[in-house]
């Protein structure tokens, strides 16, 4: 009969990592024994496992009363020797009771993984739902955990399974972390779309496992829709309060760590958000400013914490940043913080920021799902997707796409352009498929023939991508008959700036973007204003510049948004709420190119003036 062994890859070979770091990181408890125990452990530690686990059990016979702790190291031995019909043999020779409580945890995982090797997942989940995993050691828990989703899985519970990894997720690093990640996307990605979609409808905001259903829907191409928060409550009204009146929902904020690169290519695109946090504070009626201590986070995870820490040491009693998404899943993934965190971009794993803190960034998914929901509310059904091949491109289409098919619009078509190409036709031929066109100008050679219909009155075009691309699309669109067809962007289409010469092509396209951009919102300082002395304030940095106005706006009422998610801040990006999920919500507002020029769109979002100073 063969014996049973360990797997040696797949999930097999993250037990076998997680089996070397209890080894390492585990020290067995010390008992008085001959020097035999000295030289067996001595093999252990060696790599000699066979002649450890024979050493063992030799003890064992020799030493009665010790007789369960060496028949239970002799397993261990085994086990590491990938000799599970030899550790299982070791196990049966050992009175449970007489092992002390941490020895019965180890002799309780061992007992797992034989019945897992054996193909009995019941029995393991058995056992090891007896365990206490809030009391185990680190190393220990993160064993109990691998081998509980193993069983989930063999047992055909994969939502189980793949809740139980991202536990363990948050416990491991590196090559161990990256491994389970590609457990968690390829279990949840064995489900199927629909499933996917009906188990995430089930769960509520903030749930830990949304991040990962999204992660494997946007792998097939599809996404979750996002709650678009309509906030009606401005914070900072004036209330009746001790001494007089106060403000509603304010938090006097005293000290601020600012975390941001300070070189490189992400120094450039910390330099607009730290002059926009400045600036906020230079406007800031309130006498008793808070003090601003910036440090520099680097490009790392790891420079991050370091900041963060340096900034919790120096006395901050808020953070501002970091601003790459790595960064803010390394920050959020330490638990709960001794100081409350308002980071500048999403994690990238999706972790759900610890209590007080928020995460806020400019998210073209955001733009994407706004955009869909401005179609919806002008009548229109249909929809056509054209975008960039970028990344932010991607999201935003698949961000549109989600939000719009979960209110039952149609997404007749996609296309793809990609930077080199000058010459659209293929995209828009590809796109623009079965969507009638009306009469036009004679085409150029190669474009696309116009037909004799008119398109359908509920049909729109979405786009997403740079100015550059859209300068060159708008026209040929036109060319192809299809100048009827109502066209929506994401923000990226506006470069920020006045240049009627250039943005002519784009009349009558309507996109979304930050209020501030257009001197929307009172209280702010003037954009117009600020940009004559300040490069970071033009052009596409100023969305930046306006991220900062509004970090800096947003912390005295972070706690309160937090735990009042129909109250918004009027700022310079958009209406600002936070989610259930903790996660800084823009509403944006709509403008228009006419004559070359972006102008806001009447009717849509106006954003309310900025509470007035405390008297």
């Amino acid at each position: 009969m063969a014996r049973l062994r360990l797997p040696h890859r797949a999930a097999g070979a993250l037990l076998i990592v997680l089996g070397a770091l209890l080894a390492g990181c585990l020290e067995v408890a010390p008992r008085p024994a001959p020097s035999a125990a000295a030289d067996a452990e001595a093999a252990w530690h060696q790599g000699d496992f066979d002649r450890a686990a024979q050493a063992f059990l030799e003890l064992a016979d020799a030493h009665p009363r010790e007789r369960a702790h060496y028949r239970l190291r002799a397993a261990e031995a085994w086990r590491e020797n990938g000799d599970l019909d030899a550790a299982a043999e070791a196990l049966a020779g050992i009175k449970p009771q007489r092992l002390d409580a941490e020895e019965a945890v180890r002799y309780a995982l061992i007992e797992a993984e034989v019945a897992l090797a054996r193909g009995a997942p019941a029995p393991a989940l058995e056992t090891l739902g007896r365990l206490d995993l809030a009391a185990l050691p680190p190393p220990l828990k993160l064993r109990a955990l691998e081998l509980r989703a193993r069983a989930e899985a063999a047992s055909g519970h994969a939502i189980a399974s793949a809740r139980t990894r991202v536990e363990l997720d948050r416990g491991l690093a590196g090559a161990d972390r990256a491994q389970n990640e590609g457990q968690i996307r390829a279990t949840l990605q064995a489900l199927g779309a629909d499933a996917l979609k009906r188990e995430a409808a089930a769960l509520a905001p903030g749930d830990p496992l949304l991040p990962w259903l999204d992660q494997a829907l946007r792998a097939g191409g599809q996404a979750l829709p996002l709650v678009v928060l309509r906030p009606n409550q401005p914070v900072g009204t004036f209330v009746p309060g001790p001494g007089g009146t106060q403000r509603e929902g304010y938090r006097a904020v005293r000290k601020v760590g600012l975390l941001l690169p300070g070189e490189g290519p992400l120094g450039a695109v910390a330099q607009p958000v730290r002059d926009g946090v400045f600036a906020a504070r230079f406007a800031d009626s309130n006498p008793q400013r808070p003090d601003i201590a910036v440090y520099d986070a680097g490009g790392t995870a790891q420079g991050a914490l370091a900041a963060y820490r340096q900034a919790v040491s120096d006395g901050a009693d808020h953070v501002v940043g970091p601003l790459t998404r790595e960064a803010v899943s390394a920050l959020f993934a330490q638990g709960a913080l001794p100081v409350p965190v308002l980071a500048l971009n999403q994690p990238e794993r999706g972790e759900t920021p610890p209590p007080g803190s928020a995460a806020f960034g400019l998210t073209p998914d955001a733009e994407g799902a706004q955009a869909a929901e401005h179609l919806l509310e002008r009548g229109i059904r249909q929809a056509v997707v054209i975008t960039a091949t970028e990344d932010w491109a991607e999201r935003a289409a698949l961000a549109f796409r989600a939000q719009f098919e979960s209110r039952n619009g149609r997404i007749l078509n996609e296309a793809r352009l990609r930077d080199n190409e000058v010459n659209y036709a293929a995209a828009i031929r590809q796109a623009l498929s079965g969507v009638a066109a009306g009469k036009a100008a004679p085409a150029l050679p190669g474009a696309v023939a116009p037909s004799e219909a008119a398109p359908p009155p509920d049909t729109a075009i979405f786009i997403s991508m740079r100015p550059q691309q859209a300068r060159l699309l708008l026209p040929q669109l036109k060319l192809a008959g299809y100048a009827g067809v109502p066209v929506f962007a994401t923000s990226h289409i506006y470069a920020g700036d006045y240049d009627p010469g250039l943005d002519r092509d784009l009349d009558g396209v309507e996109f979304c973007d930050a209020p501030w951009l257009f001197d929307l919102t009172p209280g702010l300082p003037a954009r117009s204003a600020i940009a004559r002395t300040l490069d970071s304030a033009r052009g596409a940095g100023a969305r930046l510049f306006a991220l900062g106005l509004d970090a800096y706006a947003l912390l005295p009422y972070l706690e309160w948004l937090g735990q009042h998610h129909d109250s918004y801040l009027p700022g310079a990006t958009g209406q600002l709420a936070e989610d259930d999920a903790g996660r800084i919500q823009r509403l944006l507002v709509w403008a228009q190119f006419d004559n070359g020029a972006a102008r806001p769109v009447n009717g849509g979002l106006h954003v309310g003036a900025a509470p007035p100073a405390q008297p």
